[in-house]
């Protein structure tokens, strides 16, 4: 199976945990869940909760790959 280019994905190859990763490395948790407030940013946070509960909630993983887009500076043009 070949993997074609997807030029109008921004989110193409990034991986959920890669996004939550970054979010936590650019705004910490605390922000996060200002930012969007669900709990599992909120009480006893961690990458794996979150990403358990991102994968089965469609609009939640939605919000955060939409803030990700947001906080990331602009790649190559």
């Amino acid at each position: 199976m070949t993997t074609r280019p997807q030029p109008n994905n921004p989110l193409h190859g990034i991986t959920l945990e890669a996004i939550v990763t970054e979010l936590v490395d650019v705004l910490g948790w605390e922000e996060l869940g200002r930012r969007i407030p669900i709990r599992c940013f909120t009480n006893d946070p961690s990458v794996a909760s979150s990403l358990k509960f991102l994968r089965r909630t469609p609009w939640a993983r939605q919000k955060v790959e939409s803030l990700y887009l947001l906080v990331q500076p602009p790649g190559p043009v």
